[in-house]
């Protein structure tokens, strides 16, 4: 094993054997990931709490671990592993059934105050069990470990760690703990992982809304490892008015409560940050440049590509109309919101798509403005134009301009009947049919009204 807790001379032991093949299995911290590690012939990397590695560790690994199998581990995957995971371009499985008889924790979030978490810890204390106290700042952490030791008593023990201690000092606190001698252990968020303790399940964060939510979710993970229920206290400041963001964080934690909730969390994680540049050290990548769903089509087609397979050509509409279409900064103020929304309304493709859209902007933001509405109705009129062939759907001087992958002259025949006088067809390489538009008429509409009546008169639609 290497991490900080071994000696200088025990761990030059354990890289000398790694080095020349006689330690067969190799455990350890971030330390595996220096220079001068060096294996003889690595077939297995196994990583746990994925999480915890940033992009430069991950950079390192991969440098690693060329032609070796690698295993990750992780609650709450980073987005960029997690993209890669449903890209195809690792293989992921799921472990969706708890361990027997664990509940799920009891999480509450709340103003600090601190008679209703000193009642808390003390009902921890009388089942017999043990109480994390989070507070994140070392400064003050004995003070806070003072007036926790006032409030509960003398009969209470009340123990400090964080990671500014010595290996020895750490060590031994975390024995305690573990022994059942301490009550409660007043930290940092050095116990976010690899800390399995049965007895503690009782777990209060100060300043909760400074956290990310993966930690969040991490941190809960500390506490609801037996069979006992136990409780989570998610704090913020008496008096603070949060953010949005901290707020909805906040929300979030608590509604991802269930076993398997990790998941989901990681999951809104991947749509709010973007998944990265998959090859280079990048966090956002390229993704912002050409756009969330671009970028996933261009990485299936390439996946695919690496497979020997033929990428499926699905047929795309464009759509170019003199119409507002946007999400107003006053209707959804939070920028990732609207980047969650903008790709979200991208997918539209049927009637029901759009439909389910707009119920839950109405739900969570009240009545879209028309802006709204306009560009829920180009994504429509998009996956309609698609569905019958046309490729692209633009409007020049007083016409809207039709432009078709393939046609039916019958089905166009037919439209111009619907619209005397006002249809124009374009035969040739590129066929196109034009739509005068009269003054009053709105392009939107009438580009989809044309694509509607279109799209029935077409052979297909019949069948």
């Amino acid at each position: 094993m290497v991490s900080r807790f071994r000696t200088p001379a025990q761990m030059k032991k354990a890289l000398a054997g790694v080095e020349n093949g006689s330690v067969d299995l190799l455990i350890g911290t971030h330390r595996l990931l220096q220079k001068d590690v060096h294996f003889k012939d690595l077939g297995l990397l196994v990583v746990d709490e994925e999480q915890r590695f940033g992009v430069t560790h991950k950079e390192r690994l991969k440098e690693m671990s060329k032609q070796v199998d690698v295993l990750t581990l992780s609650a709450t995957p980073i987005p960029r592993t997690l993209n890669m995971a449903l890209s195809g371009i690792r293989d992921m499985s799921a472990i969706e059934e708890p361990p027997a008889n664990r509940q799920p924790v009891q999480t509450y979030v709340l103003e600090h105050d601190w008679s209703v978490l000193a009642d808390a810890m003390r009902r921890e204390l009388e089942r017999g069990g043990q109480v994390y106290y989070l507070h994140n700042r070392v400064d003050t952490i004995q003070r806070t470990a003072a007036r926790i030791q006032e409030m509960l008593g003398e009969g209470a023990v009340v123990a400090v760690g964080h990671g500014k201690m010595t290996q020895e000092e750490l060590g031994d606190v975390m024995t305690r703990v573990s022994d059942g001698e301490v009550d409660v252990l007043v930290c940092t968020t050095i116990i976010e992982t690899g800390i399995d303790i049965a007895n503690v399940n009782t777990l209060i964060i100060e300043d909760a809304d400074k956290m990310g939510l993966a930690q969040l979710h991490q941190i809960r993970g500390r506490v609801g490892r037996s069979a006992r229920r136990a409780y989570a206290y998610m704090t913020y400041r008496q008096g603070k008015v949060l953010t949005e963001i901290a707020a909805k964080r906040l929300s979030a934690i608590r509604e991802y409560a269930e076993f398997g909730s990790g998941f989901k969390i990681a999951m809104r994680d991947l749509e709010i940050r973007g998944a990265g540049n998959l090859l280079g050290p990048e966090q956002s990548g390229f993704l912002m440049s050409v756009g969330y769903d671009l970028y996933l089509k261009l990485l299936e087609d390439a996946v695919l590509t690496e497979k020997g397979e033929v990428p499926a050509r699905l047929p795309e509409c464009t759509v170019d109309l003199t119409v507002s279409a946007s999400i107003p900064d006053k209707y959804v103020p939070s920028p990732e919101q609207r980047m969650d929304l903008y790709r979200r309304i991208a997918r539209v493709r049927t009637a029901e798509d759009a439909d389910d859209v707009t119920d839950e902007l109405i739900d969570r933001f009240g009545d879209p403005p028309r802006q709204v509405n306009n560009l829920i109705s180009v994504a429509l009129l998009r996956g309609q134009g698609a569905a019958c062939s046309i490729k692209d759907i633009s409007q020049k001087a007083s016409g809207l301009v039709f432009t078709l992958e393939k046609f039916d002259l019958e089905a166009i025949a037919a439209l111009a009947g619907q619209y005397p006088g006002r249809l124009l067809f374009s035969p040739g390489d590129v066929p196109a049919f034009t739509l005068k538009l009269r003054k009053s008429e709105d392009p939107l509409r009438m580009a989809s009204q044309a694509v509607e009546r279109y799209a029935a008169l077409l052979p297909s639609a019949e069948g």
